[in-house]
């Protein structure tokens, strides 16, 4: 299957698992799935920039990365419709609800280390896209503490992408400053 094809094939398998879900950007009114293209634009461009990397592989976790977090689907058919590796990939990219919420990103963070590169990519990828303008709910202890989140991703993660590290940097520098 070529990039276009894999793209094509995979966003519409997630678009629906979170439409399912009635699921909209929080803040707006925006679908999901544009969250899901924005982090699978993040990396398209950083495949570009990279040498040895599996575009498709990594288009498949972009798209897939919160359908085992936010829709019902299960390991299982992510396993069956797209192969052990790609399910691996996501289930290394989902926080593992039994753990306290202290405990659930430092968890998700040792999982997706033992992954390989193009999960680490995911994950700075799809806080990248969240380092947009805050929710206009959120507090300002909550912006704070997802900086402060966003800074631990990078430094656990660095080694993965040298691009994508360079953008989250830049994205973390002019986060909050509204």
């Amino acid at each position: 299957m070529n990039t276009q094809d894999t793209y094509q094939n995979t966003i519409q398998f997630a678009a629906q698992q979170h439409t399912d879900k009635n699921q909209t950007i929080p803040g707006s009114h925006l679908p999901y799935v544009v969250h899901l293209s924005n982090v699978a634009m993040e990396i398209l461009v950083a495949s570009e920039k990279s040498e040895n990397f599996n575009t498709e592989f990594a288009i498949q976790l972009a798209l897939l990365h919160d359908t085992l977090e936010d829709t019902d689907v299960t390991f299982e058919e992510l396993e069956y419709q797209f192969g052990k590796a790609v399910a691996d990939g996501v289930l290394a990219l989902t926080k593992n609800s039994d753990l306290e919420k202290s405990e659930k990103m430092m968890d998700s963070l040792r999982r997706i280390q033992q992954q390989p590169k193009e999960v680490w990519a995911v994950k700075l990828a799809d806080r990248i896209t969240n380092l947009q303008t805050p929710p206009h709910f959120w507090k300002e202890e909550k912006i704070i503490k997802y900086k402060e989140e966003a800074k631990i991703i990078l430094e656990e993660l660095r080694g993965g992408n040298a691009y994508l590290e360079r953008r989250l940097g830049d994205k973390i520098k002019k986060y909050n400053c509204l």
